[in-house]
């Protein structure tokens, strides 16, 4: 009986939960991959789910509708498949997302998907990170998303405008941590500082590919997002 108080005592202490009541979650959500109060009400819905997730090197978005026998995906996109588009950059930071959206969008739409729900999964959804990134690029591309615009990341952030002057700074000021910083790309003969220029092709590539008009990305847009977002206030 002792035995048995004490087990309890250290359960407690450890704020393990135990019990004939107490009921295991499921494994997923263990792992804290899946949300399944979320994922329940998306599947309700009966629409198309846009699926974004993002790792510490890639992002992936794929186009997922629910049926009974389980999720069936009509579209996948990684950040990989930029490099045929002439990116040769970090495939995980926000010009990267936001390409792999508007990848994923162009996709999509030529298999006929013209709307989408949003489902981010277990993820953090922080106003202007990257999986936001990704979401814009399926919005320009064409794919209607319930979104709104205020929590976009600005332009400048899109384009890697953020991280050339940055680095252009750097390799002024501090030339020893700009080597260590952008080292990977020093190694492979890239330059942080033409990350816009790059950014500007590899999209206008993209765009011409599926025969659409590329996005124009300005700060002119970015003031009328934060306009609109006050006025829904």
């Amino acid at each position: 009986m002792a035995r048995r108080r004490k087990r309890k005592k250290r359960a407690l202490k450890k704020k393990v939960k135990f019990g004939p009541r107490y009921r295991v979650a499921f494994r997923r959500r263990r792992e804290g991959r899946t949300d399944y109060h979320a994922r329940y009400r998306l599947v309700l819905s009966k629409k198309i789910r846009a699926v974004v997730r993002k790792s510490l090197k890639n992002i992936i978005v794929q186009f997922v509708e629910s049926r009974i026998e389980g999720d069936h995906t009509l579209s996948f996109t990684k950040s990989t498949e930029l490099v045929k588009y002439g990116w040769e950059y970090g495939r995980g930071n926000t010009p990267a997302a936001y390409l792999t959206g508007f990848l994923a969008g162009c996709k999509a739409k030529q298999k006929g998907i013209e709307e989408a729900i949003l489902d981010l999964g277990p993820q953090s959804a922080i106003k202007g990170n990257r999986l936001f990134a990704a979401l814009k690029g399926l919005v320009d591309a064409g794919v209607e998303i319930p979104h709104n615009p205020a929590i976009f990341p600005s332009p400048d952030r899109l384009t890697g405008e953020v991280i050339a002057k940055w680095a252009e700074k750097l390799k002024e000021e501090n030339p020893d941590f700009y080597n260590r910083q952008f080292s990977d790309y020093i190694k492979r003969g890239l330059d942080p500082i033409n990350m816009p220029k790059v950014f500007d092709e590899v999209l206008e590539k993209i765009a011409s590919e599926f025969g659409v008009e590329k996005p124009d990305l300005t700060a002119e847009e970015e003031e009328e997002w934060e306009e609109e977002w006050e006025e829904e206030e």
